[in-house]
Order: C-alpha cells, then sequence, then structure tokens
C-alpha cells in the first residue's frame, strides 16, 4: 500500500522554478510549436521520475473553461507504507531512493506534508521514492491540435480492453481536442515497418463505434522488434506528431527506443504509451486495463475444476492462470473464489516433493483438491527436470523465454507420485488462458480504459513524450517509460492478501520443505 501527498506549489519560496522538482530548470524554447526541438527533463535533477517535455507549452486548448486543468507544477509525492531493504525494494518493485526528510521538503514538498508520511519526520532519513507528475488536462498546448495527426499502436498478446482503449483515443482526439487525422498502424510495430506491414488505417469516430464490444483488437497485433530509425522515419514521412502505444513492457521498451531516436533527431514527436499487461506487473502502477475482467472470467473455469475435484473419488482440479513473473491474477482469483486449497505463483517457490505431499494430506483427509496455479509458477522445477531430460530452454519472438506448461507438468507429476503412493486419483486440468485474454472488458475495466485514454491524450498535446500514464492510489500521473520497465510489480508474500489466502486455504506459507 502507499499514501500520496499532494505537493502544493503556489506562493512560498520552497516552490521557486529553481528549487521546484518540476522545474525546468532551463530557458523556455522560443520555437515551441514547431517540429525541431529536443525533449528535456520536466522534472529537477535530482528526481529520476521527471517525465520529458517537448517545449514551452503556449496555445490555448479548445477544451471548456469550465474543465479543471492540471499545471505542469502539480506533483504527488509518493510513499510506501512499509519500509524494505534495498534486496527487498528490488525484488517487490519498490524504489530505493532515500532522502531526508528536510531535503525533500525543500525540493518541492512542506515539511508537514513530509512529516506526516508514515515513518518519515523532519531531520530523520525516510524512503521517499518519487514524485510522480499528475496527470490531466493543461489549459496551454504544445501542438496545434488542427495541424496534428496522431498514431496509435497495439503489440503482443490480446487483452481485455484493447478495443476500449482505441476507441476512447480516437473520440477523445477528435471530439475534445479537433484532431481529426488519427492513423491507426496495424499488426504492432511491424505497421511502423513499410516493407514489413500493411498501410494504417485512418480512424474516426465512425470506424470505432462499436469496437468496444468486442475482445481483441482491430488493429490486430504482433511481437518481436523492430529498427527504431525505420520507425521514425515511417513517422516522419506520415507527419505523425503524436504516437500512442499499447503494450506491456516490451511494447513501451520499444517506445522509449523510439522517443530517443526522436529525439536524437531533434524531432518534436510526443511518445506516450498505455500500458497493458493482464497480469498487472507494471511496476508504480495500482493496476492495469484488463486484469479486473481476467479474476472476473477465471472464476468460472476455477468454480468448474472444483465441482469436478468433489464429483470423484480423489479428484483433484488444476486450473492454469496466467501470470509470467508475477502471480496477482492467480492470488485474487483465489481470494475470489474462496474455494482454492493451493496456490502456487511465482514469487513463492515451491518443491514438487513438498507440493505432492500436501495433495496426498488433502486427498486422504478431504477426498479432493483444487488448485490455482499461475503459468509462471515452478519454472525452476521444471527447468531442473527438464535439465535432467537433456531439454532446451526455447524463446519466443519477444526474446523472453518460454515457458514450459506448469499445469501439464503438475497433473503429470502428480499422477504419477499418486500411483506409486496407491491414492486412487482422478485429475482434471482446465487452461483458460486464451478464454480470459480474447474477451471483451468487464464494466470496472471498461471505464477505467477511457479514462487511461484520455490523460493520455492530455499528456500528448501538452508535450509530455517518452511517458506512460499510471493509476496509483486513485491518482492518474505520469510515469518515465524508462522507470516504468525498469522492473516488474510483484505479489509481496508478506503481505496482508497473501496472508488472506493461507487463512482462506489453510496451506503453509513454506512450500519448499
Amino acid at each position: 500500500m502507499s499514501e500520496f501527498v499532494t505537493v502544493s506549489v503556489q506562493g512560498s519560496p520552497v516552490h521557486s522554478p529553481s528549487h521546484h522538482p518540476l522545474s525546468l530548470g532551463v530557458p523556455q524554447d522560443p520555437l515551441a510549436g514547431h517540429r525541431s526541438h529536443t525533449p528535456r527533463p520536466n522534472l529537477h535533477d535530482p528526481n529520476p521520475f521527471g517525465v520529458q517535455v517537448l517545449g514551452e507549452a503556449t496555445i490555448t486548448t479548445p477544451l471548456e473553461p469550465s474543465t479543471t486543468f492540471t499545471q505542469h507544477g502539480d506533483v504527488l509525492l509518493y510513499k510506501p507504507f512499509f519500509k524494505h531493504t534495498e534486496d527487498e525494494e528490488e525484488d517487490y518493485g519498490m524504489s530505493d531512493l532515500k532522502l531526508d526528510a528536510r531535503e525533500a521538503a525543500e525540493a518541492g514538498g512542506r515539511h508537514e506534508d513530509v512529516a506526516r508520511l508514515p515513518g518519515s519526520l523532519p531531520g530523520h532519513e525516510a524512503t521517499i521514492p518519487l514524485y510522480l507528475e499528475r496527470a490531466g488536462p493543461r489549459d496551454k498546448l504544445f501542438f496545434n491540435p488542427k495541424k496534428v495527426t496522431a498514431g496509435i499502436v497495439t503489440c503482443g498478446g490480446l487483452c481485455p480492453g484493447l478495443n476500449n482503449v482505441i476507441r476512447a483515443l480516437v473520440n477523445s482526439l477528435y471530439y475534445r481536442y479537433g484532431v481529426h487525422r488519427v492513423l491507426g498502424f496495424m499488426y504492432g510495430y511491424e505497421g511502423l515497418n513499410p516493407e514489413a506491414g500493411a498501410p494504417p488505417m485512418d480512424l474516426t469516430p465512425s470506424h470505432v463505434k462499436d469496437i468496444h464490444r468486442f475482445g481483441g483488437s482491430m488493429l490486430k497485433s504482433s511481437r518481436g522488434p523492430q529498427d527504431p530509425n525505420v520507425m521514425v522515419d515511417y513517422l516522419v514521412k506520415l507527419g505523425v506528431d503524436v504516437l500512442f502505444t499499447i503494450g506491456g513492457d516490451g511494447t513501451q521498451k520499444c517506445a522509449h527506443l523510439i522517443a530517443q531516436e526522436s529525439s536524437r533527431r531533434g524531432l518534436a514527436m510526443a511518445v506516450v504509451g498505455i500500458p497493458k499487461t493482464i497480469d498487472n506487473d507494471i511496476a508504480y502502477c495500482a493496476k492495469t486495463f484488463g486484469f479486473e475482467t481476467a479474476v472476473e472470467m477465471s472464476l468460472a473455469p476455477i468454480t468448474a475444476a472444483h465441482e469436478e475435484a468433489r464429483s470423484a473419488r480423489g479428484g483433484i482440479g488444476i486450473v492454469k492462470l496466467m501470470g509470467r513473473d508475477s502471480g496477482f491474477i492467480a492470488l485474487h482469483a483465489a481470494l475470489a473464489s474462496g474455494d482454492v486449497n493451493l496456490l502456487l505463483i511465482p514469487e513463492v517457490p515451491f518443491s514438487l516433493d513438498r507440493v505432492c505431499a500436501l495433495v496426498e494430506d488433502r486427498l486422504r483427509t478431504r477426498d479432493h483438491c483444487l488448485i490455482v496455479v499461475a503459468e509462471g509458477a515452478g519454472q525452476d522445477v521444471i527447468a531442473a527436470f527438464t535439465h535432467a531430460q537433456g531439454g532446451v530452454k526455447e524463446r519466443d519472438a519477444s526474446g523472453n523465454a518460454k515457458l514450459q506448461d506448469i499445469g501439464v507438468f503438475l497433473k503429470d507429476q502428480l499422477a504419477a507420485y499418486l500411483k506409486k503412493k496407491k491414492v486412487e486419483h482422478t485429475i482434471k486440468y482446465i487452461d483458460p488462458s486464451y478464454t480470459i485474454r480474447s474477451a471483451p472488458a468487464c464494466g470496472t475495466d471498461a471505464v477505467f480504459t477511457v479514462s487511461l485514454a484520455q490523460q493520455a491524450v492530455h499528456a500528448a498535446m501538452a508535450g509530455k513524450t517518452d511517458c506512460v500514464i499510471g493509476l496509483v492510489q486513485d491518482e492518474f500521473v505520469l510515469i518515465p517509460i524508462s522507470k516504468a520497465v525498469e522492473r516488474r510489480k510483484k505479489v509481496d508474500p508478506r503481505s496482508m492478501q497473501y496472508q488472506t489466502v493461507l487463512d482462506l486455504t489453510g496451506m503453509p506459507r513454506d512450500l519448499t520443505n
């Protein structure tokens, strides 16, 4: 959990441009609004979470005067409730930047703001990981909306809500800002390579009016990198001023390269990412779209596996859910179900002998067992077994190590173990992954995607670049792409949520011996 303090930036000497964390620190560029600019940090140097800005925003927004505008000097001070060692911070996606509370106040926050943070008193060391710039509409824009060409690309695996994001981006650009040229790039980053992909399609509100009702992506998707130089060349040829990248860490890493290459060339091109990971593992973000849909849709297969297990002598139900490196879907689905007996996630190591013994004991005492396992769990166990069999690791088009099927592995190993122990059993294995990821967004995700898209448009039109939109403690913020992708958010086995799973399932904390 975390707490935010809004840092006031008006009417105080410590909030002068030379001290405020959002100070540009350099003279404003008189050429703002033209295409020849070098993006520069928007935050004062000690803060590594400064968002780059293309130049001075001088163009009056077309948004209604009644709009509540966000000022460029509006930041949020983020502080974890729990202090961790640097190793633990690295493991669980926390920042290890430590500041003296008084120094933090001088950097832009009032003493009383910092002092009321847990574990943070003036003159005492406190873990104050980051200042985050608040997202939202600005009253002054960098781009003239009437001259803007925007591009949208979706990459990587499918996720509920992709079409919702596309539709909301188009509608926000068209109706709120009057941007009438929006290009949709086909098949991921292949669409930014004229030699590899199909031509872009024009997107208007009429083109996207019904797409939110369906799963998948109307722009299609693909995996694998493309040359940033080639992509920037093509974007320049098409006159693209703003590029929205919808995808996971691989997508955003490539977006970062596009932003860097644009900056190197002195181009005024905004690159703003909308994190897409059904696993909910983007660092510093409370949640990502598609996650709640995934949890909701996981309940039906879990219930089915439970009924299968309860209806057979020695019945075992195994459900494999998504979660390559982080077990949030499996964890939340287990909590929502309340029927799970054993939860296996990547963050909690286990031994095959221990799991087999727990299942055997459950069958002997209760005659059935329900197991939920995240797809990335137990990869070390499989690797050791595969290595002993002379196997070799494979990689996918994005360079990720191909995961071995932990569900099939558990099914086979449990069957062999229980047969050897002469325990009667029946095992039913369900993998609903593709059913879940290709589904339409649930209601809460649908609402969330609209907000993400709107905030991305606001940021891009104001000249923000090389950043993603994130929700942290119910606030939309801008996070530099380099920080959002440097590590993954993971389940903390010491958290109350994981303890609740232990309470519901009765499983031991230690699954290794």
